[in-house]
């Protein structure tokens, strides 16, 4: 099922690893297509949860790795990567909250510092030749170091299925926890999990209840509603419920109190990097509250040119978060465009949780530009009415001389 390549050239390769089915047929793949060449597992605690990293070293090791690290970027993924992303207002297409987009830049870049920790000459992914994430990893791997070289056995051998995959592992007896009866691809991290394949091939399919395994199903949700109040500073969650927390522990708090509310499910069609479109589930439950949060406080400090400007940028941010380019001068200047914006992005914000709604209720900040002394439909002391029939004249200006000049023209 494999094909002989004998790249001598290759003496040691950084795998991202996470004991999947995928990556634990790469590691006895390369070493016997690379010339037996030395393996390092790499594995990003991006905050998948324990159960993902439980033996995972060990399974490395009998798999045919020499040496596996587990890098903790929980705390770094949710400040640097997530927090940034969100108070830019990025949603791909219109609902995607990026959750696994944002995962691959702080990925790639630790797999390269581990690669360069240990001398390795490589490195290796076990993204398909259909996907986004290949672009992803490798767009990182171009920016940060393109002396190192790339492997993408997906692009290499021959094996084209699920069942190849076990066929190969159980030809060298090494065990696996997968099995062709698993049939969704799911990919997890602090801020998200998503869902794809079985039944979710056929956009006509309603996703079963066996699909979702984060949030409870609205339906099944509480009948009361719950409130959550989160303070904001320069576009950043700081407390939730009064509690000062750090952007991690926000996020798993948004989290445990959002999921059984139903909070944060979506089913979209998206537009894949490579050309082919894709279905997919994603739970998004304190992405979904602390968005809601943000867009609140801007509806309150945002003027109008402001507000504009900031979808504008959202809308370029979400296209390249997704396509894989954070290591680039144009997200160095989005992100300093956002950030300009997020310095009033400051207040309180209580989020009303109910039956798979995130609907903020109460919102109040120090640099809110919303006057009631001015917006009253009562009687008021600060706007003299009769000011606005000059602005509305000044404003349709071009629209009466164009008016006059077609008058004109019929008259003639």
């Amino acid at each position: 099922m494999s094909i002989e390549i004998k790249n001598t050239g290759v003496k040691k390769v950084v795998l991202a690893y996470s004991g999947g089915l995928d990556t634990s047929a790469i590691i006895p793949w390369l070493k016997e297509n690379y010339d037996n060449c030395e393996i390092i597992a790499f594995c990003a605690d991006v905050g998948q949860g324990e159960e993902e990293l439980v033996g995972l070293t060990e399974k490395a090791l009998a798999s045919g790795a020499s040496e596996c690290h587990i890098v903790d970027l929980k705390e770094e993924f949710v400040k640097d990567y997530i927090y940034p992303t969100i108070a830019s207002g990025a949603i791909y297409e219109g609902t995607y909250l990026l959750g696994t987009s944002m995962a691959r830049p702080i990925i790639a870049k630790a797999q390269v510092e581990v690669a360069r920790k240990v001398g390795a000459d490589a490195l290796c992914h076990g993204c398909t030749g259909k996907g986004n994430d290949q672009v992803r990893f490798e767009g990182c791997f171009a920016a940060l170091a393109p002396d190192l070289k790339v492997i993408a056995p997906w692009r290499e051998w021959t094996m084209q299925s699920r069942e190849d995959l076990l066929a190969y592992l159980a030809e060298r007896d090494i065990k696996t926890s997968a099995s062709a009866t698993k049939i969704y691809s799911r990919d997890a991290n602090a801020f998200h999990i998503s869902h794809e394949g079985g039944e979710l091939e056929d956009p006509w399919n309603e996703p079963s209840k066996g699909v979702w395994t984060l949030t409870a199903d609205p339906e099944d949700a509480p009948n009361k509603p719950e409130y959550v109040s989160l303070e904001v500073e320069h576009g950043r969650i700081t407390k939730v419920n009064g509690e000062a927390l750090t952007p991690y522990a926000a996020l798993m708090t948004l989290n445990a109190i959002a999921a059984p509310h139903g909070v944060g499910r979506i089913d979209i069609t998206e537009n894949r990097l490579v050309g082919m479109k894709s279905r997919g589930c994603y739970e998004t439950p304190g992405g979904t509250v602390m968005f809601a949060a943000l867009r609140a406080i801007e509806e309150l400090v945002l003027d109008k040119t402001s507000r504009n400007w900031r979808e504008q940028v959202a809308a370029q941010m979400a296209h390249l978060v997704y396509d894989g380019r954070w290591f680039t001068p144009l997200c160095k200047s989005l992100l300093a465009a956002s950030e300009s914006l997020a310095e009033s992005v400051n207040g309180e914000v209580v989020v009303k949780l109910y039956k798979g709604q995130a609907s903020a209720v109460k919102k109040r900040s120090p640099n809110s530009l919303y006057s009631e002394a001015f917006a009253t439909f009562g009687e008021d002391q600060v706007y003299d009415q009769k000011h606005a029939e000059g602005f509305i004249r000044l404003y349709s200006l071009a629209s009466r001389i164009r008016a006059l000049n077609a008058n004109d023209v019929k008259g003639k």
